[in-house]
C-alpha cells in the first residue's frame, strides 16, 4: 500500500506528459496539413486566358445544377460532397450549378427581397464543400427559363404587386421594378456571409466566377438593345459589389441579325432572331469571358450524326476565333451534351462526340489560344434518375467517358505546367 501512495505522484505525471503528447501530435498533423495545403487564390484573367496563382488555367468541368436543391434536405445532403468528390477525383476543376430558386418548392427567394434562411445554408454547404474537395463553383443567377422560377417568376410577382407594365416574359429585361427586384436579389447574394465558413461570397475564392443568366433570350426585341442594356447594367452592378470575381453572361452563342456569321455558323435561321449577339452580349465592358452551349441535336431538325459532328467543329472554332479577333477574352464552353433520345442513338455515339469537343480544346489550349475549356452537361450520382435528363451521365456507370475526361485533365494539366500538382500527379502517372 505504501508503494502505491509513492507513485501516486509519479503516474499522475506520467498521464499528464502522456496526454499533453496526444495534444501535440494530433494539432501538429493539423497544422502540417493546414501548412502543406496553399491557399486558394482567386482566378483571374489575363487576355485570352484564366490565369490563377500567375499561371494559365483550362478548365474541364461539370454541370450539376442540383446541388442546391439537394443539400436543403438532410437525407440527400450527402450526394452534392460525393458528387463533387468523384468530380475531384477525375481532376475535374469546375462546376457549375444555380445559386438560384425564386419562389415555389424550396425557394431560395421566396418573394421578392424575402429569403428562406435554411435554403440560403444549404447554398453555404455546398460552398464549403466544394472547397473542401478542391473545385470551385460557376455559379449562375437567375434562369432564362422556367425551371426553378426563372425570369417568368419575377414578371408574375411584379404583377402580383400591381407595378407589372408587361405581362410579356421579356419584361423581366426593361421593366424598372423587376430590374430592382434583381438587383436587390443580387447583393443580398454576393454579400452573404456563408454561414459554414464565414466568407463572404464576394471574398471567396472557392467561387469560380458569377453567369449573370442561364441561356438568355429576348425574343420582343430581335435587334439585341433591350437585352444588351440589361447586360450592361446588372454586370456593372454586380462589379460595384464585387469586383473580385470573374463575370459571364451565360450565352448559348448564337450570332444576331447584324452578324454576318449568322449566315455560316448559326445552326438555322431562328438562332439570329433571339434578341441575343454572342459577341455583341460578350463584348460588354464587365464581361470577362464568353460563354457557349453545344447542342447540335437539340438545334437542327434534319441533319445526321456526321454534319452534327461538322457542325460542333466549326462552332467551336469560330466562337475560339471571335475570342482571340473580336473580344480579346476566353470563351468557355459552359454546357454541352448529346441526346440519348435520338433514334439512331449508340453509346459510342457520346464518346466519339465527347472526344471532338475535348480535342478542340486541347489543340486551342496548346496554341495558347481562347478555347478555355468546357463544362460536361450532365453529371449526377446513382439513385437521381428523377433530375436527370437525355444527357445526364453518372461517370463511373461509363467507363468510356470516365477515362475520357480523365484524359482530358490530364492533357491540360501537362500543357500548364500544372500536372506535378499533388492530385493531379497521382491521377494521371496512374493513367499511365
Amino acid at each position: 500500500m505504501m508503494v502505491a501512495a509513492r507513485n501516486r505522484p509519479m503516474l499522475r505525471i506520467l498521464g499528464f506528459f502522456i496526454c499533453a503528447s496526444f495534444i501535440y501530435l494530433t494539432f501538429r498533423d493539423l497544422w502540417l496539413n493546414h501548412k502543406r495545403k496553399p491557399k486558394l487564390g482567386f482566378v483571374k484573367r489575363n487576355g485570352t486566358q484564366f490565369v490563377v496563382d500567375d499561371m494559365p488555367l483550362y478548365v474541364n468541368g461539370w454541370n450539376s445544377y442540383w446541388f442546391m436543391a439537394h443539400a436543403v434536405d438532410e437525407q440527400s445532403r450527402n450526394l452534392v460532397g460525393e458528387m463533387l468528390e468523384a468530380g475531384a477525383k477525375m481532376g475535374l476543376t469546375v462546376c457549375r450549378t444555380w445559386a438560384f430558386n425564386d419562389g415555389g418548392y424550396n425557394a431560395l427567394q421566396i418573394s421578392p427581397g424575402r429569403f428562406d434562411e435554411r435554403v440560403f445554408q444549404a447554398l453555404d454547404h455546398v460552398i464549403a464543400e466544394a472547397k473542401k474537395h478542391d473545385v470551385r463553383l460557376l455559379l449562375s443567377l437567375v434562369n432564362n427559363l422556367q425551371a426553378y422560377g426563372g425570369k417568368s417568376q419575377y414578371v408574375k410577382w411584379a404583377w402580383q404587386e400591381g407595378v407589372g407594365l408587361s405581362s410579356s416574359n421579356d419584361s423581366f429585361f426593361f421593366d424598372p421594378s423587376i430590374r430592382n427586384y434583381f438587383k436587390n436579389y443580387l447583393k443580398t447574394l454576393l454579400t452573404r456571409k456563408n454561414s459554414v465558413t464565414g466568407i463572404e461570397y464576394r471574398n471567396d475564392p472557392t467561387i469560380f466566377a458569377w453567369e449573370l443568366i442561364n441561356e438568355p433570350r429576348c425574343t420582343t426585341d430581335v435587334s439585341g438593345k433591350t437585352l444588351q442594356d440589361w447586360i450592361d447594367e446588372m454586370t456593372g452592378y454586380i462589379k460595384s459589389i464585387d469586383d473580385k470575381h470573374l463575370l459571364t453572361v451565360g450565352l448559348e452563342g448564337f450570332y444576331g441579325p447584324e452578324n454576318p456569321k449568322r449566315l455560316t455558323v448559326n445552326p438555322e435561321q431562328w438562332a439570329s432572331a433571339l434578341g441575343s449577339d454572342f459577341v455583341q452580349n460578350s463584348n460588354s465592358s464587365n464581361i470577362d469571358f464568353a460563354s457557349v452551349h453545344i447542342y447540335p441535336d437539340h438545334w437542327f431538325h434534319n441533319q445526321t450524326y456526321e454534319e452534327k459532328l461538322k457542325f460542333v467543329v466549326k462552332w467551336m472554332q469560330s466562337h475560339i476565333e471571335d475570342g482571340m479577333k473580336e473580344l480579346k477574352k476566353p470563351v468557355l464552353f459552359t454546357e454541352f451534351g448529346l441526346s440519348n433520345l435520338n433514334k439512331d442513338y449508340e453509346p459510342s455515339q457520346r464518346d466519339k462526340f465527347y472526344r471532338i469537343i475535348f480535342d478542340v480544346v486541347y489543340k486551342s489550349a496548346k496554341r495558347r489560344k481562347a478555347g478555355a475549356g468546357t463544362l460536361v452537361w450532365q453529371l449526377f450520382m446513382e439513385g437521381m434518375e428523377t433530375f436527370g435528363d437525355d444527357f445526364g451521365i453518372v461517370p463511373h456507370e461509363q467507363d468510356s467517358i470516365y477515362k475520357l475526361m480523365i484524359e482530358q485533365s490530364c492533357r491540360l494539366a501537362k500543357v500548364t505546367g500544372r500536372r506535378n500538382e499533388h492530385k493531379l500527379k497521382k491521377l494521371c502517372s496512374h493513367r499511365h
